[in-house]
């Protein structure tokens, strides 16, 4: 299909959209800005509230099981602050995750004369979206969940019901982190735990009853086990695209880079912001509570999709 001079290129040829429905791209970018990002989608949403679940109930173990009874104060309060700080970073970066545009390409942008006003040269190949009717980027991938063409989208995580993609990879390589930190210490807690527990009496180690104690620990060790083990496969997983600057979806279907990529600490540069710093393990930085209260204020649509 010949266009303006330039080739488009639609696997599906799919026609543009009609030259009467206009399409004004500032507007839509700032349309997305100034909503609320949230997937509906069933399933995504009971794995959010599961993991929260789960981080809760860690919580809830590791707290009023361990902690509280146990007989040495600075050993309760030492690792009762430093559990419950991972536990609410970890929360904070599934929520940033969550709620973060992972990088989507405004729907509907494929008209002739938004494309006209790329001034493209002669003979250059453009994308078109045939589900979503958008013209793709570079490195973007439809998602059939978000329903939207993702910018260097590497997977679609249920966990956090979102796409990974370019905007919210920082806060979800934050959230593996801090999982398989606060599982590795949970589980460091149940091992001296039993062993207090073995070595002296079990009424006196818990405020449980010793059935009930072996109980919870059992479910909590086997739920540190199976975080830890997924997370860290994960975070060392994200870490290795972020420094070969590969999505995921591009390793697994070969694809030849046509970009410069970014390597090593470019790549991390790319990603969490500047030099290294401790604003890249904060998951709050960036976090503007000022523009979350206009938004909530200005009413219209909650959700981007």
């Amino acid at each position: 299909m010949q266009s303006s001079g330039h080739r488009f290129r639609d696997i599906e040829h799919h026609p543009l959209l009609a030259e009467n429905e206009s399409y004004d791209s500032s507007s839509s970018e700032a349309d997305m800005a100034e909503r609320v990002w949230f997937i509906r989608d069933g399933c995504g949403m009971v794995c959010a509230i599961m993991t929260w679940l789960l981080v809760v109930y860690a919580d809830f173990v590791v707290t009023f099981v361990m902690l509280l009874p146990s007989k040495d104060f600075w050993y309760s309060v030492i690792n009762g602050v430093l559990f419950n700080c991972l536990a609410v970073l970890a929360l904070s970066s599934h929520l940033r995750t969550m709620l973060t545009d992972p990088g989507a390409v405004p729907k509907g942008n494929a008209t002739k004369e938004y494309m006209d006003n790329l001034q493209l040269k002669p003979g250059e190949v453009i994308y078109k979206c045939p589900k979503c009717c958008s013209i793709k980027p570079e490195r973007a991938h439809h998602c059939s969940i978000c329903k939207r063409c993702i910018r260097k989208m590497d997977h679609h995580c249920p966990w956090v019901n979102n796409c990974v993609g370019e905007k919210n990879q920082r806060f979800f390589v934050l959230f593996t982190m801090y999982i398989a930190l606060i599982s590795a210490h949970a589980l460091i807690l149940c091992g001296f735990q039993f062993f207090s527990c073995v070595r002296g009496q079990w009424t006196e180690c818990s405020d449980f009853s010793p059935p009930v104690t072996v109980i919870l620990m059992i479910f909590l060790c086997l739920e540190g086990f199976l975080f830890l083990t997924f997370t860290a496969v994960m975070f060392g997983t994200q870490i290795h695209s972020i420094c070969n600057d590969e999505t995921e979806i591009e390793r697994l279907k070969s694809e030849k880079p046509t970009w410069e990529r970014r390597l090593r600490w470019e790549g991390m540069k790319s990603v969490f912001g500047g030099q290294p710093s401790l604003l890249w393990i904060n998951p709050f930085a960036g976090f503007r509570i000022r523009r979350l209260l206009l938004r909530a204020k200005k009413g219209g649509p909650e959700f981007s999709v």
